[in-house]
Formats: structure tokens, sequence, C-alpha cells
């Protein structure tokens, strides 16, 4: 099925999340759908990494005729030492949505999912990056509150830089504020 940005999605999609009985099912098809959008090349193990410590924060969206795989975010949530006091601290480190479905708010209802997810599991904050030339990632990202907070030159495999986004959850004292607002060479952005 192709859809152009205009139409409709056929039904509503059914959101779930990931469960480690449903590896046998889903793992395949979320390596496929992950490694066709994102620069960088990652193992089973990686996948696994995250899907057994933090499945309770990973969400896929499934076609409800035949439950496919149409979109997956995946995601962690870590005690992070680098901020004092230490924050508690999530990570999206995945989103892809396959193309014929883009541009009808699946990334977007992905997101919300996580970041509600970690939010509820008293998250302070949540990053990522994604790479500088990904424009529409960009634009969800800071649409939902996302502040770039770093560039990060050369940062994947294929060369291209990113940018780190930062989503504060909680208050910070206003020195962790105006750091978010300069990049790795100290400018600000």
């Amino acid at each position: 099925m192709v859809l152009t940005s205009h139409e409709k999605l056929p039904m509503e999609l059914k959101y779930i999340q990931y469960e480690h009985g449903l590896e046998g099912r889903y793992l395949p098809a979320i390596r496929a759908l992950i490694s066709k959008d994102l620069s960088e090349p990652y193992s089973i193990y990686v996948y696994r990494y995250f899907l057994y410590q933090w499945g309770h924060l990973c969400f896929m969206a499934l076609d409800p005729k035949d439950s496919s795989l149409v979109g997956v975010i995946v995601c962690k949530l870590e005690p992070h030492a680098s901020h004092s006091p230490p924050t508690l601290r999530g990570y999206i480190a995945m989103l892809a949505v396959s193309a014929p479905y883009r541009g009808h708010g699946i990334a977007t209802a992905l997101v919300k999912r996580a970041i509600d997810a970690m939010a509820q599991r008293s998250a302070d904050e949540i990053v990522l990056e994604t790479e500088e030339t990904n424009i529409p990632a960009m634009r969800l990202y800071e649409r939902l509150g996302f502040l770039r907070s770093k560039k990060l030159h050369r940062y994947y495999l294929n060369g291209n830089s990113a940018y780190r986004l930062v989503l504060l959850l909680k208050h910070y004292n206003l020195d962790f504020a105006t750091d978010l607002a300069v990049d790795s060479n100290g400018s600000e952005l």
C-alpha cells in the first residue's frame, strides 16, 4: 500500500508496547525497518540490549489488518551521573516508520508514547541524536519541545554530523539551561 500525505490511513493503527514474547514475531521486522532508515548498522545484540532491558519503553505501530509492523521506537532510561546531582535520563535510540505510512502522525504518536512512559518513571530529561540533514526528524522533535543542545561533528559512520536534542522534563538550575544553548564548539545555537 502506498499512501500520499493527503490520504488518510485506511483504519486506525494499533499501538502496542514491546514485550519479550513478541521477539520471534517482531524483532526481524524491527531490524529490517530500522536498517532501511538509519545510517548506523546495528547488530542483533544492540537491539536485544535495548529491548530486553527497556521493552516497557519501546513501542510499535501495527497495521490492524495483518499486525504487520509499520513503525517502532526503541528507548532506554538510566541514571546519568554527569549532572550534579545525577539525573534520570531517557534516551531515544531508534525511531522508524515505514515509508508508505509517513506523514500521518505515526512517528509523533510513537514519540509521545515514549515520552509519557519515561515521564511516568520519573525521567528528568530525554535525549537523542539525529542527523543534521534529517529535517523531518528535527521538525518532529522540536515541535514536541526538544532543544538542540550540541552539534556532533562527523558523528555517524557515514561522516554526517548530528545534533543532540534534549527534552527537559523537570526544572533545572539556570546554569544547566544556559549550557543547552551552546554547541560543542562553544558557539551559541
